[in-house]
């Protein structure tokens, strides 16, 4: 099983990561942030990948610390549990259509974190979670995973499907993408050799 945890604690945030990779899809998720939450939420169980986090931030500031924390650690966690890469699919896609939005998001697990986050929101805020918020995990989570990833909101009008179907596009491709391909036979999959950056 390729399991991690992760415990990073700051003077802002306090936040325990728990991973499952080859799970199916149980979570149990607290940050504080209900939007957040629910996100996170369709990241297990449509990635199947069992998440357990609990994060204390200073929401009395605002939300930006605990939801870019909780994507360093997530990203720390992911790449923790990935360990060697051996065998792993690398590079996966996933078009993700929900009601008049359709989001695409494209990855590869290949060391070399970058993002690219083609997604415009239509206002300032979800219910009382900062829209803004959703590249910065997306930036967090990437950076520390050692993902390239890809998110582009093709078409779309309403702010939560817009959101909802970014999370959901990357928990369908990282499903996909850390899947391990049984032609692989162990290998790294890459012509160099390493998947180390």
């Amino acid at each position: 099983m390729r399991t991690a945890e992760v415990d990073r604690k700051t003077k802002e945030t306090a936040i325990r990561v728990e991973v499952n990779l080859d799970g199916t899809g149980k979570s149990a998720i607290s940050t504080g942030v209900g939007f957040f939450d629910h996100m996170l939420d369709q990241v297990a169980r449509h990635g199947l990948i069992d998440l357990s986090i609990k994060a204390e931030g200073d929401l009395h500031i605002d939300q930006h610390h605990t939801v870019e924390d909780t994507g360093i650690a997530l990203g720390q966690a992911v790449r923790k549990a990935l360990g060697d890469l051996k065998g792993i699919t690398r590079y996966a896609e996933a078009f993700l259509p929900m009601d008049e939005t359709l989001t695409r998001v494209a990855l590869d697990i290949s060391g070399r974190p970058f993002l690219v986050f083609r997604t415009t929101f239509h206002t300032a805020k979800i219910g009382a979670f900062d829209t803004q918020l959703v590249r910065e995990f997306f930036q967090a989570f990437a950076m520390n995973a050692g993902i390239t990833l890809h998110v582009e909101t093709l078409y779309g009008e309403n702010d939560h499907h817009i959101a909802e179907s970014c999370f959901k596009g990357l928990a369908r491709a990282l499903r996909a993408g850390v899947a391990i391909d049984p032609r692989r036979a162990g290998e790294i999959p890459s012509t160099k050799g390493s998947l180390s950056g």
